[in-house]
């Protein structure tokens, strides 16, 4: 029979839209530009790139957007091998930070500094009531401390971090970590500096490293 062939890791990448105080969200650029910059590279063996969708920066009133997103790459992986892997990568704008950061977990609550993009400005609102309280946490089951070492050996500045804040980031983490579980995928969240304190070639070439990394840890 021969052996299995390796397992082909399906990604699908979102980045989201301008919101308030951040007039360009680095992420629209990065994940507009992604799969073309990717190809140019040269495509880690065993990875494909499934799909890049820029999110509106808004909870409740852009959820079946989301969903319909979310989705759409099940439709592809449902047909195919049982080896095929599939991942999303959520890719947000931390406007104060210095450094990358790769999320290791989601909390169930809405606590909007300021409305989103839609107007909503939830207050310690559960995300998914059915899941219980505001304090429920949902963690990717990617091994965040391996991504984080490996892109640190590369030279990047970037760390791990439990606290993806409380607002349109968190809010779609959760709910596509809660996603993922129910149909057997993975999910994960990674912020993103400012253009203005990281450079946007830099931040290409960081992207490309993390699916680099996350393609070959799912070998």
């Amino acid at each position: 029979m021969g052996s299995e062939a390796p397992p082909v890791v399906t990604v699908h990448i979102t980045g989201f839209k301008k919101f308030h105080g951040v007039s360009e969200n680095p992420t629209e650029t990065i994940v507009n530009n992604l799969k073309g910059y990717m190809e140019k590279k040269g495509l880690p063996k065993g990875l494909v790139i499934g799909s890049c969708s820029i999110l509106e920066t808004a909870g409740e009133g852009a959820v079946a957007s989301l969903y319909k997103i979310l989705d759409s790459a099940l439709s592809t992986h449902d047909s195919s091998s049982s080896v095929d892997r599939v991942i999303w990568v959520h890719f947000g704008v931390n406007s104060g930070a210095t450094r990358f950061a790769i999320e290791n977990q989601a909390v169930n609550e809405a606590t909007f500094r300021c409305p989103d993009e839609l107007g909503w400005k939830p207050q310690r609102v559960p995300i998914i009531p059915s899941d219980g309280g505001i304090s429920r946490i949902r963690e990717t089951s990617l091994p965040t401390n391996e991504i984080t070492k490996a892109l640190s050996g590369m030279g990047y500045s970037v760390m791990t971090s439990d606290d993806a804040g409380r607002f349109v980031c968190n809010y779609v983490y959760y709910h596509s970590l809660r996603f993922a579980e129910q149909h057997g995928i993975k999910s994960l969240f990674v912020h993103f500096p400012l253009f203005l304190t990281i450079n946007e070639d830099t931040q290409m070439q960081f992207a490309a490293s993390l699916l680099e990394v996350i393609a070959s840890l799912q070998q």
